[in-house]
């Protein structure tokens, strides 16, 4: 099988629903709810086809496919800037130190405080590996091509980029945290929630949420123990965000607790590292494999490609990768080591 990333067109809709109700709910990112998928690729093919070149509320979705064989078998998301048309809510944990001397005594109270802190940055996100394909670094793949494509369109994408991880739930897709904290003021189960955050947003939560600190000890422990806790599922695409740079700050999801991580654009590592290339040849290529990409908005391509340098001319790559790429000796292509 040979895979590579492309913008995601109307046609792709079927694949990428499959996809999301394979997800098993908490991933607000990739519902399963046709109107909100058929919105999304609709806003996609808008923020591809938008030519200014600066930051905006864009949306690019992109596919991972095997053109030979027309299968498609991942997505992923960039955001160019999130609390554009409604707030981006986050919860921050922070602690406050209280002494009585009276009593002689320190009390360390943590909190979390409803914050629009990351208002402005752009996001990576739903990414989804069929099941079919967990092995082989396609997820990988996925995520990184994102890098890739942030470097190729520098200027639509904002200084700081964050990451939201799923948050732990059980099997019946009840979040111990929505439970113990936001459900207690909405009346609503925690599919139920986040259900209609995926379709509507989450305006409903200034409107219903206190804007007062919460302190952690008054939740339950079943609460307070998953606290910035990712998902078992999610916690290699955690790894994965580590490895680029992304770090907690402290900010967590206000539906089920699960950590969102943040890293300054420039200093993602596939981004920092990346590096443009002209391809003086076609064909043996050797062992070095790397991550390359090519094309603009929706001519963009990635694939996992091997590369040799060719002194004083460029690179040469292998057959298959140019094909996956589209491209042809004299063409530009943007890089970083596997």
């Amino acid at each position: 099988m040979s895979f590579r990333i492309r913008p995601a067109s109307g046609e792709d809709f079927r694949a990428i629903y499959q996809m999301a109700k394979l997800t098993g709910g908490g991933f607000t990112n990739l519902p399963a709810d046709r109107g909100t998928l058929v919105a999304k690729l609709d806003r996609s093919h808008k923020s591809f086809g938008r030519e200014e070149d600066r930051q905006e509320g864009d949306l690019y979705v992109f596919v991972l496919e095997d053109p030979k064989a027309g299968v498609i078998r991942g997505t992923c998301q960039v955001f160019g800037q999130v609390g554009v048309v409604q707030p981006f809510y986050s919860y921050h944990l922070s602690t406050l130190t209280q002494s009585s001397p009276e009593l002689g005594k320190t009390f360390r109270n943590q909190m979390l405080t409803l914050t629009t802190d990351l208002e402005g940055s752009s996001e990576v996100g739903g990414l989804f590996l069929h099941p079919h394909l967990r092995a082989g670094g396609w997820g990988a793949l996925l995520a990184r091509s994102r890098y890739l494509f942030m470097k190729l369109h520098r200027l639509r994408f904002g200084d700081r980029t964050l990451a939201e991880l799923r948050g732990v739930m059980d099997e019946a897709g009840n979040a111990p945290f929505w439970d113990g904290l936001a459900g207690r003021f909405f009346g609503m189960t925690f599919p139920e929630a986040d259900e209609f955050n995926a379709v509507h947003g989450t305006r409903f939560i200034a409107d219903l949420m206190p804007k007062t600190p919460i302190y952690v000890d008054l939740l339950a422990d079943s609460a307070k123990a998953v606290i910035g806790q990712p998902h078992p599922s999610g916690r290699a695409a955690l790894r994965m965000l580590e490895q680029e740079g992304f770090t907690f700050d402290r900010y967590v999801d206000i539906f089920d607790g699960g950590p969102t991580v943040t890293a300054l654009t420039d200093q993602i590592r596939t981004l920092r590292e990346a590096r443009t290339e002209t391809i003086a040849e076609i064909g043996e290529a050797g062992a070095a494999k790397m991550v390359v990409a090519a094309g603009q908005l929706t001519g963009f391509r990635a694939c996992c490609a091997s590369v040799r340098k060719v002194p004083k001319k460029g690179i040469c790559i292998d057959r298959e990768a140019a094909e996956l790429l589209e491209v042809d000796v004299g063409d530009a292509v943007v890089m970083a080591a596997k």
